[in-house]
This record gives structure tokens, sequence and C-alpha cells, in this order.
């Protein structure tokens, strides 16, 4: 219990610390924003600041912090370490300079300003990629709140039922105005997030349950390999491309620039605040990974999460945790599909003021994802894990070009470079150990994936900085 207490610490440190270093190297001002200079009424609306921080909150807090968190505690409580310092030291980063610099371009999306500072072929890579992530996980946020509510409720209203409604609603929220469904039911629903991530604490405390303290230790019954497959596995609690895919929307609503670190940095730390409680959950409810990782074969993530859940809370208080385990991944996958379709409407040059517009763009959109829904769960997110911390690394590369220009230091640049090369690392060896990538040994893919990070790292330690103007 101690290590846990101490990691909120950490955060809560990081926040004040680390979050006001990154601000002064961007170096916010009193610019006007694009929710007023291109108030359009859909999407680039000025939203209050509180709202704001919820709505970043909720888009990025999905399944991932939770479901994530769950298998990586299979590896042991060192899973406390790299939620907490990869947060503050690479996801808070990386989701605070993706959302400003979005802002400074008039909000546009990851896949542009890739094109802006890596170039047109990054551009176009970025577009596709980008879109492909987005649809995999409105698609993964589709299934496991079906999964769950299936098991809520009478035979009779199944998981196809839910999957139907549940796209039904991202239809909606896709569609309208950000303001009129996005920003009315998000505040209630974030209410039930932090309601939820409390009784589960509270569960843990009350009952008694030992919460082992951090150990290096590789612990996972598979004994599968701390580097890379804990730092993919667990990567919407402490760093996910994802996020770059989402900011740019709350970038569109900001009031003030001074506000960003609050939004985006603050968001980012709460998530990881959810993935601890979770991870700590899970070890301490099953007693050891063992337990934890059994329980996750037999039971499924969404089994796993009702499991503890009652467990701690007993009937209702479960209930109540697991509406919101269902608010999260819905909250996240209705944004998913929004922000694919503002990268659609970039490259096709439709005008999103126009209904009919949107709707050439989100009906195809949200049919591709009922289709993927039949998949199997596991098969998705482990893609849907690997992409993440790809795009967290090319988002990451986008921030250190875009403070090399604007900066004119290399010195202000590594606050980005270095989660840039680390990620770099984790994401080329993953793709060439894993099962759904080349399958390759650890004594290929280690030298392989540190190859990569150096070259990259070297790139960067060699580039002429440049300072440019920025649009």
């Amino acid at each position: 219990m101690v290590s846990l207490i101490i990691s909120f610490a950490v955060l809560i440190i990081g926040y004040i610390v680390y979050g006001r270093i990154a601000e002064r190297v961007f170096g916010p001002d009193g610019r006007k924003t694009p929710a007023y200079t291109r108030e359009d009424g859909v999407d680039y609306i000025p939203m209050p600041t509180w709202k704001a921080f919820l709505v970043q909150l909720l888009n990025i807090a999905g399944t991932g912090p939770i479901f994530g968190a769950l298998m990586g505690a299979c590896f042991g409580p060192v899973v406390f370490l790299w939620i907490i310092l990869g947060s503050v030291l690479a996801g808070g980063i990386h989701d605070y300079m993706s959302g400003m610099i979005s802002e400074r371009h008039d909000g546009a999306s990851i896949a542009e300003l890739s094109g802006i500072y890596l170039g047109s072929a990054a551009k176009w890579i970025m577009r596709v990629f980008s879109v492909l992530l987005l649809v995999l996980t409105g698609t993964v946020f589709v299934n496991s709140p079906a999964s769950l509510l299936a098991s809520l409720t009478p035979g009779s209203l199944n998981i196809t039922f839910w999957i139907i409604v549940i796209l039904v609603y991202y239809v909606l929220a896709t569609l309208l105005p950000i303001d009129k469904v996005i920003g009315k039911l998000y505040p209630i629903f974030g209410a039930v997030l932090v309601i939820m991530a409390a009784g589960i604490l509270i569960g843990i405390i009350a009952g008694g349950y030992k919460v082992p303290e951090i150990t290096l230790e590789d612990l996972h019954p598979e004994q599968l390999p701390i580097w890379p497959f804990m730092f993919v596995t667990v990567a919407c609690g402490a760093i996910s491309g994802f996020h770059a895919t989402q900011s740019p929307m709350v970038a569109k609503c900001i009031k003030s620039e001074k506000y960003g670190r609050r939004i985006f940095y603050g968001a980012m730390l709460s998530e990881a605040v959810i993935a601890l409680v979770w991870a700590a959950g899970g070890v301490a409810f099953y007693g050891a990974t063992g337990g934890l990782h059994q329980a996750l074969s037999e039971l499924g993530q969404s089994g796993v999460v009702y499991d503890i859940s009652t467990g701690l809370l007993g009937k209702v208080g479960g209930i109540l945790a697991i509406v919101g385990v269902i608010a999260c991944p819905i909250t996240s996958g209705d944004t998913a599909f929004r922000s694919a379709r503002l990268i659609l409407a970039e490259i096709t040059g439709l005008d999103q003021k126009k209904i009919r517009n949107r709707l050439i763009i989100t009906l195809p959109l949200l049919g591709v994802g009922a289709v993927l829904t039949q998949l199997d769960f596991n098969v998705l997110w482990r893609y849907f894990s690997w992409s993440n911390q790809t795009l967290a690394m090319i988002s990451l590369w986008v921030a250190t070009v875009y403070l090399l220009k604007t900066t004119k230091s290399k010195f202000k640049a590594l606050i980005t470079a270095l989660p840039a090369t680390f990620m770099t690392g984790v994401s080329v060896t993953y793709i060439l150990m894993a099962k759904e990538g080349f399958r390759l040994s650890a004594a290929i893919s280690y030298p392989i994936g540190l190859a990569a990070a150096t070259a990259l790292f070297v790139v960067f330690l060699c580039r002429k900085v440049r300072k440019e103007a920025t649009a």
C-alpha cells in the first residue's frame, strides 16, 4: 500500500513540477484560440475549462487504463513504475504538446501536423494510420461496454442488442455539434467515473487487501519479458498515441492557451490515477499475478472487471463501478469516430457545417466499425495497443521538430526527443517479437530496436536548428 500512496504523490508532484516545465518550454501566450477565430457552432465552440477537461479525460480514458492496467498488472507491481513515470515524463508531455501544437494550427489533426513538420509522405502515412487506428479504437470501445451491459441485463438484451444501441449513439455523437451531446453528457459520465475509481480504491482499503510493494522483478506467469511487452500492454494508462487524435478535438474548444496544462497534461495524469487503481485492484483482489492472469484467461477482461467490482463493493457497489467502466469506453468510442470524421473532412475538404457532408463521412465509418465488431476482441486489442504506441512515437517526433523550429533549442526539445526515442525502441522491438508481428527472437529484436531508437536520436542531435514562423 505504501507504493500505491507514493505513486499517487509522484503524479501530483509531476503535474505541479514537470507539467510547469513543459508549459514553459512551449510558451503559451494570450493569442485568440481557434474556438473564437474559427467558431462554427459544430466543432469550433468555446467551452468552459472544467468541461473541456472532462471531455478530454473521457475522450482518452476508455477501457485502456482499465483493461490495459489489469493485463499489465500480470507483470507484477513493476507496472506501477511504468504508469507513474510513463505518464509524467512521456504521456503528459505527449498529450500537452499534441494538444497545444494543434491549437497553434487551428485545431489541425496529428496527420496534418505530421505533414507540416515531417513532410508530405508522413502526412499521408499518418492520415491512413490515424483513421485506421480511430476506427479500430471505436470498434474496441463498442465491444467491451456491450459485453458489460449484456452481463447486467436480461438475456433478451444480448451483446448484439447493445452493440446496435451503442452504434446508434455513436452516430449522434459524431454528427451533432460537440456541445449538444458530448458537452451535456460528459459531466455526468465524469462524475460516475470519479465515483467508480474512488469506490474501487475504498474497497481495497476497507477489505484489507494487500497491495504488493514495487519491485523490478518480472512476475508474468507466461514469462513475457517486461521489455517491450509491458510498455505496449499498458498504453492508455501511461502513454497512448490515441490521445494525439483526441487532443485536436478539445484544442478547437479551449478558451485560452494558459489552460492547456490543466486540460491536456492534467487529464493524462488523471487517467494514470485510474490505471493505478485498477492495476492495484487486480493484483490485490486475486492475491498474485498468477491468479489475475488465470482470471483474465477464463473470464475475459469484462468478466474480471465484474468480478473485482462485485467482490470489492458488493452487488450494488459493483453495478455502480461497472457503470463507470461502461461510460469510459463509450466516451472514447464516440470521439474516436468523431476524430476520424474530422480527419476525413481535412482530406476531402467537405465543409462540416453542413449535416449532409457529415453524414457522407459518418455513415460509412460506422458501417466499417459494425463489421469489425465481429472480430475477436483479443486480436483487436493487440493491434490497437501496438498502433497506439507507434502513433505516440510519431507524435512525439512531430513535437520535437516543432520545438526545434520554434524554440531554436535542442536542450528544450529533449523534453519530447527523449520519450520519442524510448517509444521508438518499444514500438520497433515489440512488432519484431510479437505474435502479431514478425515473431523474431529477443536476440535479434533487441539490437534492432535499440539501433532504430539510437539512429533517430542521432538524427535529432545532428539536425540543423532553424527558427521558423508557425501558422
